[in-house]
Formats: C-alpha cells, structure tokens, sequence
C-alpha cells in the first residue's frame, strides 16, 4: 500500500496587494516544497485576499515544528495576515452532540466507518438516552447529559470538562435541540457546525417545516453553519434544496428534508475536517 504524504496545509487570508501568492509560494519551492494544492480567491469589496495552499513535506527543509514561526515572522507582520497551518497526519478529534433523531448521526457515523471522514470521534453526546444503542453499535462512547432550565450550566460544564479531557477539536450537532451556551461558542469559535432544516436565512428557529409549509414554498433546504451567540445566523458553510409542491404536506416536507439535512451536513463536515473553509466576519470561502 502506498503511504500517504504528510502535507502542511496553509489557511490564511490578509488585505490585498500585489506578490502575496507569489511571495508564499516562492518561500515552498525555495525550501523545497512541492505544492500539491493551491486556491485563492479575492473579495473586491473588501479588499481582502484569501488563500489555501498544502504542499509535500518529505523533502521541505524546515522542520514541520517551526513553519509557524517563518510564516509569522514573513507574512503575518508584512502582509498583516491571519493564518492557520495544519497538518495531514494529524487527525482532528470531532466529537457529535445529538438528541432524538437519528437520520443525521448515521450517515455520519457511516461515512466515518467507510473511511471517508479523515478524522477520529471519541465519544457522542446526546440530552436522551435513545440513541445510545446508536453509538454502542459503533462503538463510540455514549454520554447522556439530561438538560432542564435549572441544571443547564452545571450540565455544558460537565459538557466542557470531557471536551477538554478528550481534546476535542470541533463539535457537531446533529440534530442536538438545545441552544448552546455562549461560553461553549466562546471555547470553539467557527469549531461548532450546526445543520438547521430550512434554506437561511428563511425560517429561522423552531418548525422551519411548519413555517415553510404555511408559507406555501415550492423549495425546501438545509443548512449547515459554524454557531455563533446569534441562532441559526453563523457563517455557512453548505446548503442544498430540494423541490416541493401544493400536493406535498407537513410530514412530506420533514420526509424530503431529512435526506437534505444528512447530506448537506455531512458535506460541511467533511469540508471543515479537510481544512477547506476559511471564515471570515460572517461568510465562509469554501475551497473546492
């Protein structure tokens, strides 16, 4: 079997100016890197350059622990760039919030069986105990954390002490009916995705069905979004839609959109372990 490289993956967007790329790509060739990927893409109205650049580390010149120093020192206070680099042999921990519904963890968990999502899930967590069969079937630890009004805080702080003991990188809620904390949002910015039943910005919060459904729409969607303090308003990162008309009702409307919601989440999940979308304000370049 053939081994796969080790890449360091560059995310980084800056204002623009002429020689950016040139000046990045110039400093991998001369240290002898090989790119193996490149996209770019500049925002006119806000004059702002984003870049995901991943090159083969094999014969790269300068260990893999400093990289971050260089690019900081050469880009970061030149070109007032923020940057992020990762690296491809180190899998990101994602851990799954859910509650009831089952149709967006399975096509997860499936996919991660499959070797399909590059990434490792050392636990799920879930307000209800019925899907607990879900995760013994994988064999992912399941924890429940019953959530009332009174108990809330005591509850996401047990939450955050098993996220931090696990080094989890990045939270999804798949269909988990709880609105989270502030503090939580706080402790992973842009590292919770969301996947929210309508095409936002149209029905925000509960029932979006219901609501589109009255509203007598010939298109449903899903979405799925990194979490900010604002509901069902983050960045996003997938969607998809799907058509429907005056003979379909409530129940054809959550039939049709269950499949969009897998889907579209999986897809934004899948983008975000591969390091490919780059938020910024309140949008996302999404890399192809």
């Amino acid at each position: 079997m053939e081994q796969q490289k080790q890449t360091a993956i560059l995310l980084a967007h800056c204002p623009d100016k002429q020689g950016i790329l040139a000046a990045i790509t110039d400093f991998i060739n001369v240290n002898k890197g090989n790119i193996v990927y490149l996209d770019q893409h500049v925002d006119y109205e806000q004059n702002t350059f984003f870049t995901r650049i991943e090159w083969d580390l094999n014969d790269f010149i300068i260990p893999r622990e400093k990289i971050e120093e260089y690019f900081h020192t050469l880009f970061g206070v030149k070109y007032e760039m923020d940057f992020k680099i990762n690296f491809s042999d180190i899998k990101p921990r994602m851990a799954i919030f859910v509650s009831k519904m089952s149709h967006c963890l399975f096509d997860i968990l499936a996919r991660y069986i499959a070797g399909e999502l590059n990434v490792e899930i050392p636990f799920i967590i879930s307000n209800h105990p019925d899907l607990k069969e879900v995760g013994e079937k994988f064999g992912i630890p399941f924890y429940v954390f019953p959530i009332t009004k009174e108990n809330k805080a005591e509850q996401e702080a047990a939450e955050m002490e098993l996220l931090h003991k696990e080094n989890v990188n990045f939270i999804v809620l798949a269909r988990y009916m709880q609105i989270i904390s502030e503090d939580m949002i706080r402790e992973y910015p842009n590292n919770i995705i969301n996947i929210h039943h309508s095409f936002l910005p149209a029905f925000v919060g509960a029932k979006p069905y219901h609501a589109a459904y009255e509203r007598g729409v010939k298109i449903i969607g899903a979405t799925s979004h990194y979490v900010t303090t604002e509901l069902d308003a983050g960045p996003i990162i997938e969607q998809d839609v799907v058509r429907v008309t005056h003979k379909d009702t409530v129940k054809s409307f959550v039939h049709k959109g269950r499949d969009l919601e897998k889907i579209v989440l999986s897809r934004a999940v899948e983008k975000h372990i591969d390091r490919k979308v780059l938020a910024y304000k309140n949008k996302t370049v999404v890399f192809a």
